[in-house]
Parts: structure tokens; C-alpha cells; sequence
């Protein structure tokens, strides 16, 4: 054996180096910078109007500021404040439970009316354009109609409940009646959004798949949970990020119907933003109010963006 062969095979037994990876487009090309400048315009707006307003909200959240008055820097007083208002608990519990209820409330009803649209019925399209309809309304315009519809004393709904021995739905003075009803008006205002996104899903769902899943003769309950539930998923789980972070922030429902009354028992966390900001002119106290929503919005995204970050670098 020669030397050649010799040290050909020692350098072949040693260990190597592993190689750095590199991430590649799915198509297996590296960007280019050309990729990077088209990316800039869109980049540099979220900067301007997320990141930038969000790090000026930090840098507030440690001040002390009002009208006519220098910022005095207090660290994390406006924090231990909100810990200790007893107003800011409850609003956060009230948001904790109008959110859960709008948002799932969605899903459910936007999930069921997507099933049977999905499916044959006569005159689709002028359903499907019914049922989107609320969505192209604005907030104010909708909260006030149903206001006057639900008006305790000359409404028709409150009417019609009187007349139908149900008694007087008082919203305006019952907070629990309130917040259902601030819950119901948003149910009905956004669950186009959550419809049109499930209604897109099914549309992907091959019909081979659920035609085969029949003659095996799955019954409807089995072919929505084994065949029609997995390929919805992802996008179940977009419209429940979304609603969560966007529901997040309600505040027309509830301001428009009682402004937090009565004695603050209905505010949510973006009412009680609203009135230390623009009511007591505590822009310090404000600006804490709105990193702690910030941050409980990341909360709620944090898994999804997590799940898509290992997808979108799993085969890098």
C-alpha cells in the first residue's frame, strides 16, 4: 500500500467539521440583496409604525407626563399603580372574559356557518354576501343601530321581551347585561372575518379525500374530525390568533354603550387606556396600560409565531 493510500484512508477516518447552514428559499436559492430591497419599503413601515410607537410607549410607561408638564422619569411606578388599582383588575378581568367569549363565539358560529355553505345550497353567492355584510359596516355606525334597537325603555327588542313576559333586558344599569351584549355586537360584527377565512379553508379540502372517507363510510361527525378538521387546522389557528389579538383592543362596543358605567363595572382594558389618558391626562399610567396590552398580545401570538418560525427553518 502506498503512502498516498495510506494517508487517504487516516484522513477519511478523521472527524470533520460540521458545515454551517446556511437557510435557502424553499426553491433552494439563497437571497439575493435585490430580495432584501424589495423587502425594504414594507420593513421600513412596520418599523415606522409599529416598532418605533412601541418603544416611545415603553419610554412613556416609565415617565411621569401631563398637560403642560416636563416628563419626569419614575421608573416603574406607573406599573406598581396599575398593580394596585383595583379599577384595572377589574377591567382586565372584564376583557379576559369578553375576549374569550367573542372570540370562540366566533369561531363556533363562523366554523358552522362555513360547514353549510360549504356544502350544496340555492342562491350561495347572495348568502355568502348576507352573511359578510356586517363586516363592511363601521364599528360606530353598528354599535349606535343596535343601540337604538336595544334601547331598555323605547327599543323593539326590549319591547318585543316585555310583550313576550320575558321582562326589561336593562343593559344600561345590569353590568353583566352589558358586557353580554357589548360580546354579542362584536360576535355579530366580525364574524364575517372569521367565516371568510374557514369558508377559503374548506375550499382546499379535496374532495377525493372526503369522497373516499364516505364510501369507507364515515358518518359526518367522523369525516369532520378525521378528514376536514386536519386540513383546517392552520387556518383555524390564524383566525384565532388574529381574533385574539385584534378582540384584544375592543373598545366601540363598550364605550358607545355605556362608557364603563355604571361606577366602572363594564370597562375594558382599552377603556380604562382611553380614560387615564384622555379623562385624568395620566399619560404615564396610559402608556403602561398599553405595554401591558402589548404584551399580552404577544403572549397570544407567541406559539403561532413560534410553530411558524421551526416550519419556515425546518429544512434550512
Amino acid at each position: 500500500m502506498s503512502s498516498t493510500d495510506a494517508a487517504t484512508r487516516q484522513a477519511a477516518t478523521l472527524p470533520t467539521a460540521p458545515r454551517t447552514r446556511r437557510w435557502r428559499a424553499p426553491g433552494g436559492t439563497r437571497p439575493a440583496p435585490v430580495h432584501y430591497a424589495l423587502l425594504a419599503p414594507a420593513q421600513m413601515l412596520l418599523v415606522g409604525l409599529i416598532l418605533l410607537p412601541a418603544i416611545y410607549v415603553a419610554w412613556m410607561s416609565l415617565q411621569k407626563v401631563s398637560f403642560g408638564a416636563d416628563p419626569v422619569f419614575v421608573g416603574l411606578a406607573n406599573y406598581r399603580a396599575l398593580i394596585a388599582d383595583t379599577v384595572f383588575w377589574r377591567a382586565a378581568w372584564n376583557t379576559f372574559l369578553v375576549v374569550n367569549a367573542v372570540v370562540y363565539g366566533e369561531l363556533l358560529l363562523g366554523l358552522g356557518l362555513a360547514l353549510l355553505v360549504s356544502g350544496w345550497m340555492p342562491f350561495r353567492r347572495v348568502i355568502i354576501a348576507l352573511l359578510i355584510a356586517p363586516y363592511a359596516i363601521n364599528e360606530v355606525s353598528a354599535v349606535a343601530m343596535w343601540r337604538f334597537v336595544l334601547e331598555p325603555d323605547i327599543g323593539m327588542v326590549s319591547w318585543a321581551l316585555v310583550q313576550s313576559g320575558i321582562g326589561q333586558l336593562d343593559w344600561s344599569a345590569d353590568p353583566t347585561d352589558a358586557l353580554a351584549l357589548a360580546a354579542l355586537l362584536s360576535i355579530w360584527m366580525h364574524t364575517p372575518f372569521t367565516f371568510l377565512i374557514l369558508y377559503a379553508a374548506l375550499q382546499g379540502v379535496p374532495q377525493d379525500v372526503r369522497e373516499a372517507a364516505t364510501v369507507d363510510g364515515a358518518n359526518a361527525w367522523q369525516e369532520f374530525r378525521h378528514v376536514i378538521l386536519p386540513f383546517i387546522l392552520p387556518a383555524l389557528l390564524v383566525a384565532l390568533m388574529f381574533r385574539y389579538i385584534t378582540a384584544m383592543r375592543i373598545f366601540a362596543e363598550v364605550w358607545l354603550l355605556t362608557e364603563g358605567g355604571p361606577a366602572r363595572m363594564t370597562e375594558v382594558l382599552a377603556v380604562y387606556l382611553y380614560r387615564t389618558a384622555f379623562r385624568y391626562h395620566e399619560f404615564g399610567l396610559a402608556s403602561a396600560t398599553a405595554f401591558a396590552m402589548v404584551l399580552l398580545s404577544l403572549a397570544v401570538a407567541a406559539p403561532y409565531l413560534w410553530a411558524a418560525w421551526q416550519r419556515m427553518f425546518r429544512h434550512a
